[in-house]
């Protein structure tokens, strides 16, 4: 999967604080690893072209 650049001009991107993964695999397994697994799920992020891991909500 092509890493989606796109270029931050005058403030930081908001993905700054989060933990950044090289793949969808990589963000995973992390989850698994911290036995959460179940209420995360991995995107693509749009600033930095890595992968993050939000939590899944009810409803």
């Amino acid at each position: 999967m092509k890493r989606a650049h796109r270029p931050v001009v005058g403030k930081s991107a908001p993905c700054r604080g989060k933990r950044r993964y090289h793949s969808q695999g990589d963000a995973l397994e992390a989850a698994m690893l911290a036995g959460v697994e179940r209420r995360r799920r991995a995107y693509v992020c749009p600033w930095c072209g890595l992968w993050h891991l939000t939590t899944i909500r009810d409803g």
